[in-house]
């Protein structure tokens, strides 16, 4: 009633205003500051200005341009000598979206001291301040004003308050004010489930999203994009379908989550569906949206798509730029990031941090150390970039894979900053490569001191001891991890066959047809044995004997998920595997061989790179 009444009483003073004064009827149709500063001055000379109403529509054309006028609403509220509530609310507003939201709370204060007393239109710009500033002490404070002015029970104060408590990651204060509004709308529901995926409990996000009967394009995206940004790729792209089977046309901002969810999953098929229905539905291919479907790609092992679509985006940004280099450098394309690295320098594009880490790390992969050590020494002279951890940890993976190994040691000593764990990590990581035990040892006391929680260390140190024979040493390292109670994550490996993703762990019995993937792994097994292989069992488990070590060998997730591709996928086409760890050495054999006994390429995505085995060989030359 307040609303409504005040604005048709509003609405009857303006109409009549204008009646009598056609000036103001020109404020709205004002496109420019200049327009607006004549109309002002024509309103001082007939002291139609200093008319309440009058002055406070150029206030109000002011915040309307959001930010644009703000500075000069604020000149002229130093002119109106007595403002009215409404005045104090457009500038509570202006200020509650500006670079400075803070500057709400001075008119508010303002307003306080000279007596008015604020409305329901006040308070929800003052939470909103709150949570642009993601103050939730303010917000409180504001809240309690909220109360004791009697507006608790307003609809729109209470979404206001959801929206902040819920951008101050205080889900159980947004639950409690959401549970307490009378009536909910898509934006109360979605702003619930923004919070949840916020806070990493997407199940409850789905919960209330299934529960909603009306659902907008908004609702989609942030359930789509809170299962991406929560790790819940294959989830995101269940979403997408359901989705398109309800007959919602999904925007840009859907589908840099979708393609995004399908990169990390290496769901290639998938991901040419999402990039189809992109084209199809005639979505922008704007910088963003393309540097996704670019990543996508790359991340999916087909580099050549990937290069394609990057020659397709109109503008291009450093972004863009920089997530094709990376894409390159984890195939090993060294040279070919290296050179779209200098293409993007002469283009103009000026590169960031993220750049040089992608092009170092391509120098690494493909063992350029003289490259490498060219581009670094040229961050700071000819581009103004700073070195960071990153930068150093490049180089010292870059010496280390070289072989370089006390250079990386002396180049980690000789460093401006202190060095972190994973710079540290790869040099031990190049001591495995190597066998360095003496430097090698070293490097992992270190690591185990710094990160005892890190089951990576304690397992690639042990790693190190046991491929030198060193037992003793290597038993010691594996108890240590049990008695501090460290666990290594446990390895999984994708495949997708047919749409569909399928997920295989270390001695899985769970797939519906294991029983012939084990018999298909074995006639692979004989076969490869026949051209040379015999199972490496030096860095697996070493308090189990060696026919279960070989078992253990024998059942690793990409093997598996290798035994079903070649089951299932007849056509020329490579079978691409994605592995959450690092491959191992035995692996890495055997799929090598497999690739020339069956003449199949394939593609094996690992935590660190990409492998592309064909013919017997693969593309990282046995240097990763």
């Amino acid at each position: 009633m307040i609303r409504s009444s005040g604005a048709t009483a509003s609405n009857s003073i303006l109409q009549n205003l204008r009646l009598k004064n056609p000036k103001l009827l020109l404020i709205s149709q004002c496109t420019n500051i200049q327009d607006l500063k004549i109309i002002h001055a024509h309103m001082l000379r007939t002291n139609l200005f200093f008319d309440i109403f009058a002055s406070s529509r150029i206030i109000a054309f002011c915040i309307d341009h959001k930010t644009k006028f703000l500075t000069y609403a604020i000149k002229v509220f130093s002119q109106i000598p007595n403002p009215n509530i409404f005045i104090f609310n457009a500038l509570i507003r202006g200020c509650s979206i500006s670079k400075n939201p803070s500057n709400s709370f001075h008119y508010y204060i303002q307003s306080q001291r000279i007596g008015l007393l604020p409305d329901n239109i006040t308070h929800p710009f003052l939470v909103k301040a709150c949570a642009q500033l993601e103050n939730l002490t303010m917000g409180t404070q504001i809240h309690s004003q909220i109360i004791k002015h009697g507006f608790e029970s307003d609809f729109y104060v209470q979404h206001s308050l959801v929206d902040m408590y819920v951008s101050g990651s205080d889900l159980k204060a947004a639950r409690f004010i959401f549970k307490m509004m009378g009536r909910f709308d898509v934006v109360s529901w979605t702003c619930m489930i923004k919070g949840y995926c916020k806070c990493g409990d997407v199940d409850s996000a789905r919960e209330l999203f299934d529960r909603m009967h009306e659902k907008n394009l908004v609702t989609w995206s942030t359930m789509i994009s809170g299962y991406a940004r929560n790790n819940r790729f294959d989830k995101a792209v269940e979403m997408f379908e359901i989705l398109r089977a309800e007959g919602v046309v999904a925007n840009e901002v859907v589908m840099v989550s979708v393609i995004s969810s399908c990169g990390h999953l290496g769901a290639l098929a998938i991901g040419e569906k999402a990039h189809e229905y992109v084209k199809r539905n005639n979505l922008a291919l704007n910088v963003i949206l393309g540097t996704a479907v670019v990543d996508m790609y790359a991340r999916c092992g087909n580099v050549e798509k990937a290069i394609r679509v990057f020659e397709e985006i109109k503008e291009k940004d450093v972004l863009c730029w920089t997530g094709l280099i990376s894409g390159l450098a984890m195939h090993g394309y060294a040279e070919k990031a290296i050179e779209y690295f200098y293409v993007m320098v002469k283009n103009g594009i000026v590169p960031r941090d993220i750049t040089f880490t992608a092009v170092l790390k391509a120098c690494s992969h493909g063992g350029l150390v003289e490259k490498g050590l060219e581009i670094f020494e040229s961050m700071k002279r000819d581009h103004g970039v700073e070195a960071r951890l990153e930068h150093y940890g490049c180089m010292v993976d870059l010496l280390g894979r070289a072989g370089k190994l006390e250079e990386a040691e002396k180049f980690i000593f000789e460093m401006p900053v202190k060095p972190n764990a994973p710079i540290w990590g790869a040099l031990l990581g190049a001591c495995r490569i190597h066998r360095n035990v003496e430097v090698g040892e070293r490097v992992g006391k270190i690591l185990i001191e710094m990160k005892p929680e890190h089951s990576g260390y304690y397992v690639l140190l042990s790693n190190i001891y046991a491929r030198t024979n060193k037992w003793k040493d290597a038993t010691v390292m594996r108890r240590l991890m049990k008695e501090k109670g460290v666990r290594k994550p446990p390895g999984y490996s994708l495949i997708e066959i047919d749409g569909k993703i399928h997920e295989f762990t270390i001695g899985d019995k769970t797939h519906p047809e294991i029983e012939k993937i084990e018999r298909m792994w074995e006639n692979i097994l004989q076969k490869i044995k026949l051209a040379g292989y015999i199972g490496n069992t030096s860095e697996a488990l070493f308090d189990i004997d060696e026919e279960e070590k070989e078992d253990s060998l024998y059942r690793h997730s990409e093997k598996l998920a290798i035994a079903y591709g070649i089951m299932k996928i007849h056509a020329p086409g490579p079978i691409r595997i994605v592995k959450n760890l690092r491959v191992c050495e035995d692996c890495h054999t055997a799929t090598k061989l497999i690739s020339k006994v069956y003449d199949v390429e394939l593609i094996v995505r690992d935590r660190n790179r990409f492998h592309h085995f064909k013919k017997g060989v693969c593309s990282c030359m046995d240097y990763w």
